[in-house]
């Protein structure tokens, strides 16, 4: 129930945190509702920067925890190996699905960040660095650190990754458009438990942050290349 919790409460305490940013910036004369752009920056920032930073600390304190149990440390040489590991598997993987996902004739749900950046290519090449200053680190600080660290705690770790890649997976439900979201859901959740055996091996949230952020920051790329016919 707890990894429940930190997964659905996060996000809604976010939308409340996003929320009350746009009121303010609303006080200062920008409408962050006539600027989608705006609005993916400040939510990407609030939301997994802030929001997701603010409770880890909070969960960490309530529950008398140090910050070891959420290890962080600069990556060895093992480390960086299996960091560039896991971004080749990833970016691996996507492929294999879309070439899957392409012959069976089914469709994927297409994220809100991809319908907005296609309106606004340059949102896309802002949301590089974002990805590994703020998404990357949030999302696995989150995920990871917290909520598969929490199921770690009473289950096996394989036990612990899936259920943790599962309740990832599930959250991006609500950020999805079109048909497909369940094919985009399983895409994600396959994803994850690459980020969830590597975090599990390395005992360094460093590793499936760099990973996470990676993933994003190639897509991001080719999205922008792609919306601008540079690909």
């Amino acid at each position: 129930m707890t990894a429940i919790g930190l997964t659905y409460g996060s996000t809604i305490i976010g939308s409340v945190v996003v929320a009350v940013g746009a009121t303010l910036l609303a006080g200062f004369g920008i409408d962050v509702t006539t600027r989608p752009s705006l609005r993916l920056v400040l939510s990407t920032v609030l939301l997994q920067g802030v929001t997701f930073g603010g409770l880890a600390i909070l969960y960490l304190r309530f529950r008398d925890l140090g910050f070891d149990f959420v290890p962080l440390t600069i990556p060895d040489r093992r480390d960086v190996a299996v960091t560039i590991a896991g971004i080749v598997t990833l970016l691996g993987l996507l492929v294999a699905a879309s070439t899957i996902i392409s012959s069976l004739g089914l469709e994927s749900a297409q994220n809100q960040i991809v319908t907005i950046g296609q309106q606004n290519p340059a949102v896309f090449l802002l949301l590089v660095p974002l990805s590994f200053l703020v998404v990357g680190p949030g999302e696995e600080l989150l995920y990871r650190g917290l909520v598969q660290g929490t199921l770690r705690e009473t289950l096996h770790p394989a036990r612990a990754i899936i259920l943790a890649s599962a309740l990832f997976a599930s959250i991006h439900l609500f950020s999805l458009t079109g048909e497909g979201k369940l094919v985009y859901v399983g895409i994600a959740f396959v994803l994850a438990l690459v980020l969830g055996a590597t975090y599990e091996y390395t005992d360094n949230l460093a590793v499936p942050a760099v990973i996470h952020g990676a993933y994003n920051a190639v897509q991001f790329g080719s999205a922008y290349l792609t919306a601008t016919g540079g690909m």
